[in-house]
Formats: C-alpha cells, sequence, structure tokens
C-alpha cells in the first residue's frame, strides 16, 4: 500500500513538473484569397468578397494544395500597415493572412495582378512576408518572376518571450533562381533592383520587425513560443510583356477546388511533454516498486 501511494504522489508531482515546461506554440495563421469589397481608414481595415481558403492535403507522396470556397459572404480585418490603403482599391484581388483565425487581423496582403496567366501573381506585399512562404508550398508569387527573402536580425538585448525587436533584416532580391540584390536593411531602409531591361523593377522597405530569440547567444536549448513578426512593403513593376486584361475587375475569384481545406490547428508541445515524462515516471517506479516487493 505504500508503494502504491508514493506511486501516485510521484505521478502527480511528474505531471506538475511536465505542466510548467516551456511551451511550444505556432498561433494559427489562415491564407484567404478575395475580392477587395471594402477599405476603411476610419477602422484601419480592409474586407474580403466570396473569400477562398488555401489548404493542403498530406498523404503519401507531395501535398495536393487548392484554393476552396468559405461558407461566408465576406471576411475582414485590420491591416498590417497604413500603405494598404494606397495599394489596394476595391474590386482588386487580393491574399490576406489572417492570424489567430479567420480574419479578425491581416498580418500579410498581397495584390493579386489580375487575369490571364498571371492572375495569382502579386504586385505588392505588405506585412510578414514569410507567411507568404510556407516550406510545402508557395500559394503566392512575385510577378516577373521575382522573389524576395528577409531574415530579421534580433536585438537579443531587447526581447520578450521567444521573439526580439529587430534591429536590421537581411534582405535579398532573386530573379528566377539568380540573386540579384542583396542588402541589410535597417527600419526605414529600402532596397530597389532594375538591372533586367524589360523595364522591370522591385522595391523593398523594411518597416519594423520581430526576430527569433533563437539567434541570440545564450538561448536556452528548446525555448519556443509564438511566431515573430515583421513588417515588409514590396511593390514590383511588372515587364513589358506582361499585360493584364481584367485588372481590378472585381470579379471574384472563381473556386480552383471542391476539395475541403486543411484546417490549421495550433501546436504545443505541452500535452506530449506531460504524457511522455508522466509515462517514463511511472515505468521506473512500477519498476522499482516490483523489486522492493520481491
Amino acid at each position: 500500500m505504500k508503494c502504491h501511494g508514493c506511486l501516485i504522489m510521484c505521478a502527480a508531482l511528474l505531471i506538475l513538473a511536465a505542466c510548467i515546461l516551456p511551451v511550444g506554440a505556432t498561433v494559427l495563421e489562415v491564407t484567404l484569397k478575395g475580392t477587395v469589397s471594402d477599405l476603411s481608414v476610419a477602422n484601419n481595415t480592409l474586407t474580403l468578397a466570396s473569400p477562398l481558403q488555401y489548404g493542403c492535403q498530406y498523404g503519401a507522396g507531395a501535398p495536393v494544395c487548392s484554393w476552396t470556397p468559405l461558407n461566408i459572404a465576406s471576411v475582414s480585418g485590420t491591416v498590417p500597415d497604413p500603405a494598404a490603403f494606397s495599394v489596394f482599391a476595391n474590386g482588386d484581388q487580393a491574399v490576406a493572412v489572417s492570424f489567430g483565425g479567420t480574419g479578425g487581423t491581416w498580418i500579410t496582403l498581397a495584390k493579386l495582378y489580375g487575369s490571364g496567366a498571371s492572375a495569382d501573381e502579386a504586385t505588392d506585399e505588405i506585412g510578414n512576408l514569410n507567411s507568404l512562404q510556407p516550406a510545402a508550398v508557395t500559394p503566392v508569387s512575385l510577378i516577373g518572376d521575382y522573389s524576395v527573402q528577409a531574415n530579421a536580425v534580433p536585438a537579443c538585448s531587447v526581447c520578450n518571450g521567444t521573439s526580439c525587436a529587430a534591429v536590421s533584416s537581411n534582405v535579398t532580391i532573386a530573379s528566377g533562381n539568380a540573386s540579384v540584390a542583396q542588402q541589410i536593411l535597417r527600419p526605414g531602409q529600402s532596397l530597389v533592383f532594375n538591372g533586367r531591361n524589360d523595364a522591370s523593377s522591385v522595391n523593398v522597405t523594411f518597416i519594423k520587425g520581430q526576430a527569433d530569440v533563437s539567434a541570440c547567444p545564450g538561448t536556452p536549448a528548446g525555448m519556443s513560443g509564438t511566431q515573430p513578426l515583421s513588417d515588409y512593403i514590396v511593390h514590383v513593376v511588372p515587364p513589358l510583356s506582361i499585360t493584364s486584361a481584367n485588372q481590378g475587375s472585381g470579379t471574384p475569384a472563381a473556386p480552383e477546388s471542391s476539395a475541403p481545406a486543411a484546417t490549421p490547428t495550433l501546436t504545443s508541445a505541452l500535452p506530449f511533454a506531460c504524457l511522455s515524462i508522466l509515462g517514463l515516471g511511472i515505468a521506473a517506479l512500477a519498476i522499482f516498486c516490483r523489486r522492493r516487493r520481491d
């Protein structure tokens, strides 16, 4: 009986110890596409009509990703930067990434070029650029075969949890597979590339941001938390060879798949840590008690 009571008490202590371990959580990001139907400077919001949600189905092979219509007429969210009100107009096709659920807070906005072959390519991106570049697939690409990579550099003396204020950002502009411009930008600085012979150009401005604390020396191993967010403004002047047959027509984007969109979920290391430590602890105590009886 004494061994049984000891087992229960130690199991409770193990649960408590496991549950005060650092928690890893990535806040839900939802990627939507639709037609801009309202811009409110007073409310700091942008509204998408006839929204579609981007999602992937994972199986044995490569993930199958698509845009799927949502059963709502429109969805609104606050904009990541006031520049959105000078970039977007009613009728524009746009992609918006929300933070923590569907709508409410847009952390990234992308203005799509229009119809035709370049319908799903963006001329402008505002907010957290990494939200448009998931590891498996890229739902939005910049027009003209351009791409932008941005890696924020932390100010390690100004941190809160797992995120630090960004003192600068290492920005790279690529044309196709070739890097054509690179510069470390401080908040408010821009990088411009116009070296191709097709009248195109790319302008990237780093407004402000956050960086992952793991880049700082002495960061404890296994520390995790919500993803850092940054604010960039990207504008691309398309090549002369690209034309838009119906830019900003206000026609909602056509559904591209009838497959159900994948539902993102919050991830947390807490339940698994609790269960793993509890299981190991109970197993060890059971062996100890058995030897005591023998």
